[in-house]
């Protein structure tokens, strides 16, 4: 996985569907960072570069993530419910199942972010606390990666035959919008 973080990404917001797997991209490049510096460092004291990066896959977590989970629930998937298309019913079916992981992603990232911030404190962490660390972010590695193939391979190309040009551009004003309020994703 390469991803060069600062890189404009490959979609804009006049195409949405694109944008939203571009976000895929950092979601796995952050989670792959919090792993690596989880199984290298095991809870012990990091230097001021290993800090850094932790806080930067924290603070995606907390605020550019959270953009990306509402320009799906917010903007996407009631356009999808909206549709009267052939092909909206089994794409709500699968939606509902993202919206359920949605779920389990935000309680486990709340969990991860309120241990990576007592590592950034205390600068350790106990070994319990390396073990909840470890497992949260394991569980987050194998339903991120059913989740963003099904939305990649799946949702993604049903929505963009579902869905028309005009609410396509409509959901796009949104995401920009959220990105006005600060941050991104």
């Amino acid at each position: 996985m390469f991803l060069k973080i600062g890189k404009p990404p490959e979609h804009d917001f006049d195409e949405p569907l694109g944008l939203l797997s571009d976000c895929h991209r950092r979601i796995e490049y952050f989670l792959a960072l919090l792993i690596a510096i989880t199984d290298q460092f095991e809870g012990r004291s990091l230097d001021a570069a290993q800090r850094n990066e932790l806080q930067r896959a924290l603070t995606y977590f907390t605020i550019a993530a959270p953009k990306h989970t509402a320009d799906e629930e917010e903007s996407l998937f009631p356009r999808l419910a909206a549709s009267a298309h052939a092909e909206a019913p089994e794409a709500l079916h699968l939606v509902r199942r993202l919206e359920r992981d949605h779920q389990e992603a935000d309680a486990r990232h709340r969990d991860v972010d309120a241990i990576g911030r007592r590592w950034l404190a205390d600068g350790t962490l106990a070994e319990a606390d390396v073990r909840d660390l470890r497992l949260h972010l394991s569980r987050l590695s194998e339903m991120y990666r059913d989740h963003i193939a099904a939305e990649d391979h799946q949702l993604f190309p049903a929505a963009k035959r579902i869905l028309t040009e005009t609410v396509l551009r409509s959901i796009g004003r949104e995401m920009a919008a959220r990105r006005l309020l600060g941050g991104s994703a």
